[in-house]
């Protein structure tokens, strides 16, 4: 998919933040970045944990109802989305991984 390869290659700050530790299975499990599920691009996903990381940006606040229905769409899917936002990787990095390392024991 042309469009995550595009991602993939110009990821946010926090997102290539967040990449450098969960690339390599460095919490125990191999995460995938920009990973197509159906017709949405998430950020990161852990498909053997079913979990997804995304992180959210100021534009967001004005997607409220679109990252509702996607939620709802990769929740029929399975999965659990976890959200956080960019400032909260960049400022409370050890904070978001403990969240993340938390998701994956349950």
């Amino acid at each position: 998919m042309r469009r995550a390869a595009n991602l993939r290659k110009n990821m946010t700050l926090a997102e290539g933040k967040l990449w450098a530790y969960l690339k390599k299975n460095q919490l125990g499990f191999r995460f995938r970045r920009q990973h197509a599920i159906g017709n949405f691009i998430v950020d990161f996903c852990c498909i053997k944990k079913k979990i997804i990381v995304e992180l959210d940006g100021s534009q967001h606040l004005d997607l409220q109802e679109y990252d509702e229905d996607r939620t709802k769409y990769l929740k029929s899917r399975g999965y659990r989305v976890i959200r956080f936002w960019n400032n909260d990787v960049m400022n409370d990095t050890e904070g978001v991984i403990l969240s993340i390392t938390y998701a994956l024991e349950k």
